[in-house]
This record gives C-alpha cells, structure tokens and sequence, in this order.
C-alpha cells in the first residue's frame, strides 16, 4: 500500500445545493464549506434534465454509468406483459469492482458492497434512497456500529412529510441534524479506527436530501407555503443540517490533511413541482379521458391559503388523505368493480399490479391501464405517459398508424388544461420521445410532462376539475448545479468552469491513478483539475 498521503476521501452531499449553501456562505454560517472552497479546484455539475429527473444520480455515480449506458431512465420499472410496475433493488456493478484500491464505504446508495471483495463498510444505513440491500463487511460491522453509536436517529424523517405542523417540522430538523452528527462520527471512526487501511473512501450524506424535500419553503420566499408558521422553523431546520454537514468538512480537513479531498453533490435542489400532478393529476386525466367519468373522489378542505390552495392541518397527511381520494380499484362503488372485472383475467389485482409503489396515487389506476389508449406511468419528477402500444403493450389498443395521431391528441388534450386557481396554463412543456415506438423500454415513456411551477389542480373544457389538492414535499429536483470540490497538495484552487455529473466516478479513478473503463460514462477532470489557469464560465 502507498502513503496514507496518496489516499482519497470523497465526501458525497446527498442534493445539496450549492446555490443555497452559496447564500448561507455569504450570511457567514458556513465557514468551513468557504474555506474549503477557497482551498479547492471548484466545479458546478450539470446532471442533464433527463438524467436528473430519474432520480438514480447516486445509481449514476456508484456505478459510473449514466441512463443511456444502463438503459434505465427510472426507479420505476413497467412491464408491457402484465401491466405492472415495481421498483427493483439491483444495482449494477460497482465502478470500482475492477479495481484492487482498498476502499471503504458508508451509506453509499446504489453501490453493490458484496460485489467487491476488496471493500469494507456497510450500506443501507440511514440513505435516502438506498437502492440496494443492506449489506456491511466485516461481517458483524452493523451490529458493531448500531452497539457503538446507537441506531439511525432519523428513521420517520427520511421520506418525512412535516410542513403542516411546526412542532413536527421542529422534531424532524433535530432529528436530521442528530442524523448528521452522528454520521460524521461513524465516518471518523471507521476510517480512523475500525477500517484505517483504505486508499479510497467514499461516505455519504443524505440528510440533505430529506431536508430540502421537507424544509424548502423555508428558504424560498416566493413558495406558496412560505407563509404558513412552519416556514421558520423550516428554514432553521435546513439550515441547522446545512450547518452540521460544514462543522463535519472542517472535522475531516482537520483529521486528514494530507489526503486528496473531494466533496460533491450530484444535481442541486428547488421547488417541487412534480409531486402532485406526476402522481395524482395526470393519472387522473388519463382515465377521465379513456372512461369519461371520474375516478377520484372529492374532498372538502377545511382549510385554504388565500389564493384557495388547501392545506393540511397540523395532524393530516397526504399519503392518508390520498388514499382516500384514489381508493384501490374495487374497493368503492359497484362500477369501478365492474370495470376490474371485466379485464381482471388479463391483469394483476390492483395491489399486484402496483408493486413495492401502491403508496403512489398513480400506481393504484395500473389495473384499468389495459383497458386504456394511453395511461400516466407512476413517476417521481416529471409526469410520464405511457401509450398502450399494440404489439408492444400487451393489450395495446392503439395501432402502430395511430400511435402519432394519439399522441398529438394527447398532447392537445394536455395544453387545454389549466390551473383552476390562477386560471394560468397548467402545462409548461409537452415531449414526445424520440424512440422508435417499439423500441421504448419499460424505464421509458412515450410523452414526458413537466407542469407549471405550484400547479396542485386541473380545468379541462371537458373532463372537468381536478383537485386541487394539497402539497406533499416542498421541495424537489429542479435546482441548476451539483458541484465538485477537488482539494489536495498539488491541485492548484480555482474555478474551473462546468462539468458533466457523469464526471466523477471518472476522475476518481483517475486521481487513484487507474484507469478508467470505456463503458463508463462522462469523462475523466484530471486535466482540468491540475491546470493551472482557471477555465472560463
């Protein structure tokens, strides 16, 4: 093994924003986040909209491979045989698994530790997202970690929906800013004590990932929850993860000084826009217009912001009230019964077909997909339609001569609607996809919709009102950068301009002195790292 100089700590910040750590650095509350900067050869990462809106950037990153080199353009899987969703857990190949670096990981998502012998650590401990089973090596890490420390302080709080509650929103902050203290000395004692020979570290931070998804309507003014009393306590919470994560940076500067220091954020973050039409409204569309009847139920909101958006009071949640408005298929009225009968030999039952996601709204409309022209895919950022294609859906009622007819008339059908509270265009952005028809995978849809900013209902001239209804995060993928910070002896600070997330799994491998795979995606900083002038804008 070489000197303990030579190694390299990568520090990865679960959706941190750069943008906001950027005013938080000029209010002075960051300062070991500013130094480092000072210190470092500074990158802002652009993740490309299509990759950022599948949600895998950590999936992207642990194995080195972007959505056009894995074929996986979502977390969600579609099967055209069945009409079934699910999302799986099974990583690709590790980045490294060609590697004889010895390496230690923590809580590092999509990463398939019991791929790569040579690597120790675990996963799965307290990750936002983290796309693999648990798995920790040596065998008994785990258990040796939750005796030490104790157990993640912040398991109600990774997907945590708090904005309608101050004291839950109070509750959750402490709990991820524990959450984040406590990782930083797990990090600190695996690689100092428990697993000290590594010459590639990787650890993980997702609590600001679940923060900004709960809390932004505590740093952005112009939200429209930004008024309602638990927006403060929002704003000190994100801002007391914001804080731990830099008293964690000027830990680490301090514990190895002379190992090549690398801190990254894969995409940034901003308003949720998705959440609601992507998971209820455009489902609900869909169905209106193949059966011209509703299938969602009304609710009367006891409360509404000025403008008429409803709201949750301090002990309702949208999961619960979802529920309720999108039932299971045949659990309410004698028609919607009818209706699944009819198809239930070609199709799963409802919880069947809707996987590991019947939380979803969208997921619970899968058993009448096949009685559908074209249906909305359960997704996460941007809202997907799927046409029932035939020959490749396996009840596909849209012929291959229609399929380009159906999507215009769906796209149409989308640019008439309207938000019921403003009145404004409910549709920022209509895409079809430029995929041969047959040649669409089940990651992928044949229309991609992205919805105007706040938009939480639907007015169609004939398909009538949906919602509104209210908000579920806050926050969500819309932020412009990630950003690569690159500190070491002989790496000169510096702008050095833009770069392609796809780009660090590269430069890693670069900088350990390996070479990288051409399988990968993105390319290797290590020139630009090392220049010596700053790169333009």
């Amino acid at each position: 093994m070489k000197n303990k100089e030579d190694r390299i700590l990568a520090i990865g910040l679960d959706a941190f924003d750069i943008g906001l750590a950027e005013r938080l650095i000029g209010e002075a509350r960051l300062p070991n986040l500013s130094k480092l900067i000072e210190q470092s050869a500074f990158f802002r990462l652009h993740h490309e909209e299509r990759a950022k809106y599948t949600g895998l950037g950590w999936e992207h990153f642990s194995t080195g491979k972007g959505p056009d080199a894995q074929q996986r353009w979502s977390a969600i899987s579609f099967d055209p045989a069945n009409y079934s969703v699910h999302q799986p857990q099974s990583p690709n190949p590790p980045f490294i698994a060609n590697s004889a670096t010895p390496t230690v990981v923590f809580d590092l998502p999509y990463f398939d530790l019991e791929a790569v012998p040579n690597t120790g650590g675990l996963t799965s401990w307290g990750a936002h997202d983290p796309g693999t089973e648990a798995y920790a090596r040596p065998t008994g890490l785990r258990e040796e970690v939750e005796a030490r420390f104790g157990k993640y302080p912040a398991p109600e709080w990774i997907y945590g929906f708090s904005w309608p509650s101050v004291q839950k929103t109070e509750a959750a902050g402490k709990a991820l800013r524990d959450a984040v203290n406590l990782r930083s000395d797990i990090t600190r004692w695996l690689l100092t004590e428990k697993l000290p020979d590594w010459k590639l570290a990787i650890a993980v931070f997702s609590e600001t990932h679940s923060a900004v998804e709960q809390f932004w309507h505590g740093v952005d003014p112009g939200h429209p929850l930004s008024g309602l009393p638990s927006a403060g306590p929002a704003r000190t919470a994100l801002m007391d993860v914001y804080e731990a994560i830099d008293a964690f940076i000027g830990t680490i500067n301090e514990t190895f000084p002379d190992t090549t220091l690398i801190v990254f954020s894969m995409h940034g973050m901003g308003a949720n826009t998705s959440d609601v039409p992507a998971m209820f409204l455009l489902p609900e569309l869909l169905y209106r217009r193949s059966f011209r009847r509703a299938y969602a139920k009304d609710e009367n909101w006891p409360s509404h912001l000025p403008g008429g958006m409803p709201v949750f009071g301090m002990d309702e949640s949208w999961d619960k009230a979802m529920r309720k408005i999108v039932p299971w298929p045949g659990a309410t009225g004698s028609v919607v019964a009818r209706l699944q009968r009819l198809f239930e030999k070609s199709s799963p039952s409802g919880r069947q077909a809707a996987g590991n996601i019947g939380w979803m709204p969208a997921a619970r409309y899968a058993p009448f997909w096949p009685s559908m022209r074209a249906f909305a895919l359960p997704a996460y950022y941007d809202a997907w339609v799927r046409i029932n294609l035939s020959g490749r859906e396996r009840n596909g009622l849209v012929s291959s001569d229609e399929y380009e007819t159906e999507r215009k008339d769906i796209r149409d059908t989308l640019l008439q609607c309207r938000d019921p509270l403003s009145g404004s265009d409910a549709i920022e952005k209509v895409v079809f996809s430029d995929k041969e028809p047959y040649q669409i995978g089940p990651t992928e849809a044949d229309i991609y919709v992205t919805f105007a900013p706040n938009v939480t209902g639907l007015t169609h001239p004939e398909l009538g009102t949906i919602g509104p209804v209210p908000f579920r995060r806050t926050g969500g993928h819309t932020g412009d950068w990630g950003v690569l910070l690159a500190k070491g002896a002989d790496i000169r600070p510096g702008d050095r301009g833009q770069a392609n997330s796809f780009d660090v799994a590269p430069t890693i491998l670069n900088l350990l002195g390996e070479a990288v795979s051409p399988d990968l995606s993105g390319e290797s900083l290590i020139s630009r790292i090392h220049q010596t002038a700053p790169a333009g804008p």
